[in-house]
């Protein structure tokens, strides 16, 4: 029986792109693959070219083509994911029974988690409108609308997906100025409407200026074809969160001091301090018959008060 040994990195590049690897409590920012199969028609080449350009900077784009069938063996896929550190792909291929086709997908683990296949009915370009575009790396506003992502649990999954894909880096703040790209999603008929719009703001006399939308592209219909999906048991386990990236509930009162000692403050009613049962000493303990010689002195220092005023008399 061998042994596989673990082979440690001799370089600093080499830890570093390990240790960039390795799993965190704050996740990176998911990055994107986007292949080409084997026969793909102008249309989707282009729609993965416009895709990647809404996804820069955490977007890769494939150069060659790939033979691969998504829902018959995973395997390219999930050694794609592995080699690039991506959890997330697009795959377009084009043939005579599935034309002008499209698989969106995540994984887990390296492994797949769920895909959708789409099929593209209609397609207009960015570049067929004439205005101005949004600069790359900009984060989008996912908007969604349609009864169906609410009351079909594929098309949920489906709005789960797609949010996964174009929800960009985090952010603590965001500048009104910054809010520019704008993705509408709309489920009606079966069908699903992916539109782009770039937010333009004017005067409008007030401090509040007026928000007009403007389309610059692409624009997508879309049909849902074929789609799997994880168990449940999977979906909770990506789901999982470290007990370290919860938060914790405020605790009032409590503090921690530089030293790392807990300190606590506690609020009590207002207490007799006469009655209060202190440390016992010996120093302090009043000795039997105290007060009598207290008594004997004072008689003793009023009788030689006396004497001395006959003298002076």
């Amino acid at each position: 029986m061998v042994l596989q040994r673990v082979v440690k990195p001799k370089t600093h590049k080499g830890r570093k792109f390990l240790e960039n690897r390795e799993p965190k409590i704050e996740e990176n920012d998911k990055v994107a693959m986007f292949i080409k199969g084997g026969n793909t028609s102008q249309t989707v080449s282009q729609v993965l070219k416009e895709m990647y350009m809404l996804k820069k900077p955490t977007g890769i784009m494939m150069k060659r083509k790939n033979v691969v069938r998504p829902f018959e063996d995973q395997t390219t896929l999930e050694y794609f994911s592995e080699k690039n550190d991506a959890s997330l792909f697009l795959f377009g291929s084009h043939s005579k029974k599935r034309p002008h086709n499209l698989v969106l997908g995540r994984f887990f683990d390296h492994h797949i988690l769920d895909m959708v296949e789409l099929g593209i009915e209609n397609f207009r370009s960015m570049f067929e409108f004439q205005n101005d575009k949004c600069s790359h790396g900009t984060k989008p506003c996912v908007i969604f609308s349609g009864q169906d992502f609410e009351q079909l649990e594929d098309y949920a999954k489906l709005k789960s997906l797609l949010m996964d894909f174009f929800r960009g880096p985090k952010t603590e703040k965001i500048r009104l100025s910054g809010l520019e790209l704008v993705l509408q999603v709309t489920a009606v008929d079966n069908k699903i409407y992916f539109r782009t719009f770039r937010t333009v703001l004017k005067k409008s006399g007030t401090k509040i200026p007026r928000v007009e939308l403007e389309e610059i592209g692409p624009s997508l219909d879309w049909v849902v074809k074929r789609s799997m999906f994880g168990s449940d048991d999977l979906y909770k386990r990506a789901n999982k969160k470290p007990s370290e990236a919860k938060k914790s509930k405020t605790q009032k009162n409590k503090s921690r001091t530089n030293l790392g000692d807990k300190m606590g403050r506690i609020h009590m009613q207002k207490q007799n301090l006469d009655t209060l049962q202190t440390r016992k000493m010996k120093g302090l303990k009043r000795k039997k018959g105290g007060d009598e010689v207290e008594g004997e002195a004072g008689e003793a220092s009023e009788s030689t008060n006396e004497k001395l005023r006959k003298m002076a008399e």
